[in-house]
C-alpha cells in the first residue's frame, strides 16, 4: 500500500476505538508497513526519528493527551 491509498486508510481510523493503542503498538514494535494508528509508515519513521529517547509510545501518547487536557 503506498501514497494516497495510504492516506485513504488513515482517514479510517480516525474514528477508530483503539486508534491510539494501534500506534503505540506499531511504534513500539517498530511495524515497518501499512497504516496502524491512523499513520502511514512515513509518519511513523518520523515520529521515530524525532524521539529516538521513547521507550514506550503508550506512555508518551498519554502524556501528551493529558498536557492537552491541561490547556
Amino acid at each position: 500500500m503506498r501514497g494516497a491509498a495510504q492516506r485513504k486508510a488513515a482517514v479510517i481510523c480516525r474514528h477508530c476505538p483503539v486508534i491510539l493503542e494501534c500506534g503505540a503498538d506499531a511504534l513500539d514494535n517498530r511495524v515497518e508497513f501499512g497504516v496502524w494508528g491512523g499513520m502511514t509508515e512515513r509518519q511513523r519513521r518520523a515520529l521515530l526519528k524525532q524521539h529516538p529517547e521513547v521507550e514506550s509510545w503508550w506512555d508518551f501518547f498519554a502524556a501528551q493527551r493529558k498536557q492537552r487536557n491541561a490547556v
